[in-house]
């Protein structure tokens, strides 16, 4: 098993500014991952995500997220679902005004007194939903909760942090013609090399165990998957061996 970044909690939220519940959704999540539990959470880049941003969306697949949109259209957790994988959880910051009969923010840019109000209660709601989600077990293979585990002690930061520079590492392989991206691959072939273990027939099985961990494998494509990381890690030790 290799060593990967401490778990936390991503949230991404739709800012969008033509609505001011969707300045309430950018405020209260600056207030959680500043303020409320600046230690356990990363903020995610909605347009980052969107455009295709590696780093961002192997992070939702990695960890879990939470979702935080203005309005019924749920861009931030639609956007996570397509590209990722299913929020953990999801707020719509317009059903909760609704919801617990809270006054109506207005002012898009800046809000009003109830806009304000409206920003502490989602903070509020959304470092529970953190809290729940860090004393459960996260499924790296499907992205999903799987069982109960405790809450480990982490050092808060003092400021909010993202999760491209989450530490998790991506790298790009192709497989049968497509490109395929792998979760944790240098982190693994770097662990595999300084334990002097060859690129061989004989360490594909400790290859492909350890990818599977964190990456989904469809049975059916196993051989060619097996033999293109069998590559890259055979590219990876040749260069090891130029640089040394």
């Amino acid at each position: 098993m290799v060593d990967l970044p401490q778990k936390k909690v991503g949230i991404v939220a739709c800012s969008g500014e033509e609505l001011p519940e969707g300045t309430v959704t950018r405020l209260a999540a600056l207030m959680v991952l500043e303020q409320l539990r600046p230690g356990s959470t990363v903020t995610i880049c909605l347009p980052l995500f969107l455009a295709g941003g590696e780093g961002d969306r192997a992070f939702a697949r990695f960890y879990p997220t939470i979702a935080v949109d203005g309005c019924d259209k749920r861009c931030a957790a639609r956007a996570t679902e397509m590209y990722s994988s299913k929020p953990a959880a999801s707020l719509v910051v317009s059903d909760l005004v609704s919801e617990y009969g809270l006054e109506a923010p207005q002012g898009c840019r800046k809000l009003n007194a109830a806009g304000l109000h409206a920003v502490d209660f989602t903070a509020e709601r959304m470092a529970g939903i953190v809290d729940d989600l860090l004393e459960k077990r996260w499924s790296r293979r499907s992205g999903e909760i799987i069982e109960q585990q405790e809450i480990e002690e982490v050092q808060e930061p003092v400021q909010a942090t993202c999760s491209c520079g989450s530490g998790i590492p991506v790298q790009k392989v192709s497989v049968n013609g497509q490109e395929i991206t792998l979760i944790a691959l240098p982190l693994i072939f770097e662990q595999l090399h300084e334990a002097g273990k060859l690129p061989s027939e004989s360490v594909v099985k400790e290859l492909m165990d350890t990818v599977k961990v964190y990456n989904p494998v469809p049975e059916n494509e196993e051989s060619e998957y097996a033999a293109a990381i069998l590559r890259e890690y055979s590219l990876y030790c040749r260069k090891e061996e130029l640089v040394s």
